[in-house]
């Protein structure tokens, strides 16, 4: 079986003139692909530990978020928070670089030797557009939770998936089948039947009407991070041989030092006393920062080795754990809408990885198998002729070898 290479892009196989499309040639793809099609038992335990930790985490996160405000404010500066768990992410990735470096193999280069972290820091440069998000996006989970609850915050926060399917179509080349494209159009549903009725009446935001500045807030706090994501899923890919420590150095590195220059800016202008960092702050906020750190790190394996819509859906399984919870210790309502709305986001996410959405994949795999079965049929026939080929072959191999009949 011979596959030739049309200029349109499409493969022609040369026995049934099927098409099919080639493999993508980026490094990013091979990547994703390589990963999703070699997965060990290993790996998958791997994957439901990591989904597990971060529906724990990211579902703790708004309930953490809303015990360390004091009369519905805050009286520590979120951005200085921000600047430490970006701190304490660095530390980690430090510690792990120390610990890969005492044990490597004889001849292998350190990982934080001089020259290694130079090659890093040069392959590594793009993520500096993943950190500025990232360092947006952090201050305005705290700003939503001034105006919404943390279940509520958590449901908006659901929407990021479909502008995070557009962004991975757009920016690496992803593609869905129908049936997942129904599945976001479900999640979509589901978030909007959970109305936005937390908003306390007659509030404003910055001179804004709340409905204006909520919606606003919203918008932001759904295009920044999914951009975010999907770019750092594209850095880290792009790099798939780097360290994920390498990267994750890096990444909060500038992490840090984007958070930094903020906490500059506002003392520049409230006054050298913003630069305490650590004013204003409890327990909770503490275990805010840790509880962050982990869930960055974490984000970090899923990106480089999963992708971005298994950790969406990852976080969407937290907004039960963070309705729960809300309703537990702070007595907020789980609502009929909250209830029916989550009921919805589960089905979608039920058949966004069902194997009926693989559809389109199994029947291009089926093709190869027809054609493979093709090429194998047409191997046999050649090797077994049927009989009638045979017996005049034969018949034909006898006269050439007594010559011509000679009249009596």
């Amino acid at each position: 079986m011979v596959l030739e290479q049309e200029q349109v892009g499409m493969i022609e196989c040369s026995v049934c003139h099927s098409k099919i499309e080639p493999p993508a040639s980026k490094s990013i793809s091979r990547a994703y692909d390589k990963h999703r099609t070699f997965v060990s038992s290993k790996t998958r335990f791997l994957n439901v530990i990591l989904v597990a930790g971060d529906c724990l985490l990211v579902g703790f996160q708004p309930i953490l978020v809303y015990m360390s405000k004091v009369d519905g404010g805050f009286k520590y500066s979120p951005i200085s928070v921000n600047f430490l768990i970006e701190v304490a992410k660095v530390i980690f990735a430090v510690v792990m670089l120390l610990f890969q470096s005492r044990h490597k193999k004889v001849g292998e280069k350190s990982l934080l030797s001089v020259s290694a972290l130079v090659q890093a820091a040069r392959n590594n440069v793009l993520l500096a557009v993943p950190a500025l998000l990232y360092a947006i996006n952090n201050y305005l989970k705290f700003i939503m939770q001034l105006y919404f609850n943390p279940a509520t915050v958590k449901m908006l926060s659901n929407l990021k998936v479909l502008v995070i399917a557009i962004l991975l179509k757009m920016i690496m080349k992803r593609k869905f089948s129908i049936l997942q494209w129904e599945a976001l159009a479900l999640l979509l549903i589901g978030i909007s039947i959970n109305q936005l009725r937390s908003l306390p009446e007659g509030a404003s935001s910055f001179g804004l009407p709340v409905a204006t500045g909520a919606y606003l807030y919203t918008l932001i706090f759904v295009t920044v991070p999914s951009m975010a994501s999907v770019f750092n899923e594209y850095a880290l890919k792009s790099q798939f041989e780097s360290s994920i420590y390498h990267q994750n150095l890096f990444l909060y590195g500038y992490g840090a030092m984007f958070n930094f220059l903020a906490i500059l800016g506002i003392a520049i202008f409230k006054g050298p006393s913003s630069l305490d960092i650590l004013q204003g702050h409890s327990k909770a906020t503490m275990l805010l920062i840790c509880n962050n750190a982990a869930q960055g790190i974490l984000s970090s394996f899923f990106f480089k080795y999963a992708d971005t819509i298994l950790k969406k859906y990852s976080s969407t399984i937290a907004t039960i754990f963070t309705g729960i919870a809300s309703a537990v210790l702070f007595g907020h309502t789980l609502t009929i809408n909250f209830v029916l709305g989550i009921s919805v986001v589960i089905i979608s996410m039920h058949q966004f990885f069902s194997s009926y959405s693989k559809v389109k994949d199994e029947q291009r795999s089926g093709n190869f198998k027809m054609v493979e079965s093709i090429d194998s049929q047409r191997s046999r026939d050649a090797s077994f002729p049927n009989m009638t080929d045979v017996s005049e072959n034969a018949s034909h191999h006898v006269n050439e070898e007594k010559g011509p009949l000679l009249p009596v």
